[in-house]
């Protein structure tokens, strides 16, 4: 079993692409003890230390570690207790709806797979709200008033978000929405 690996700008956050699907739908963030008693996988990997949140779709597992952690010694382990977890056949959620409202899904996937990409090219994005299908966020930095922040808007974030969140039906930048 191959599992890809993702380094980020975070230089604590590292993605993890599994060869099979962990979710069947949507997304669930573990950022406690309490969070991570819905999902078997997630307490073994904040069992190994230094963990301070996952970010788990269908196909990929974000780990961010506490800035004292060292990836040298925990990527490793982390990987084995994927592969292992996986082979066991078991659902990754104990429950698959996990009950996180679907505004946390939404921010947690902006700062797992979006927000890294926008702050490349020298800017960020603000979630501000979901309501009714829309989510509205806040273009921010270099990417506020570039003449391709929209393109990117839709083709880039609302896209993937629409994929890992069957809740959302558009996003609009907040000038957008007070035009």
């Amino acid at each position: 079993m191959m599992i890809e690996i993702q380094e980020t700008p975070d230089a604590n956050v590292i993605n993890f692409f599994p060869p099979q699907p962990l979710l069947k739908q949507g997304s669930a963030e573990f950022v406690d003890a309490k969070s991570i008693r819905k999902s078997p996988l997630a307490e073994q990997i904040f069992d190994i230390g230094g963990i301070a949140s996952l970010f788990i779709t269908a196909d990929m597992i974000s780990v961010t570690k506490q800035d004292t952690a060292d990836w040298n010694e925990i990527k490793p382990i982390i990987m084995a207790e994927i592969m292992d977890y996986l082979s066991t056949g078991e659902e990754v959620l104990t429950n698959e709806t996990t009950g996180d409202d679907v505004a946390q899904q939404v921010q947690a996937l902006l700062n797992a797979r979006i927000r890294p990409a926008v702050k490349k090219d020298g800017g960020d994005i603000k979630f501000i709200s979901f309501e009714n299908g829309v989510v509205l966020v806040e273009m921010q930095g270099a990417c506020k008033g570039c003449p391709y922040a929209m393109r990117t808007l839709k083709e880039g974030v609302e896209r993937i978000l629409k994929t890992y969140i069957s809740e959302v039906k558009e996003v609009r930048n907040i000038e957008e929405n007070n035009a």
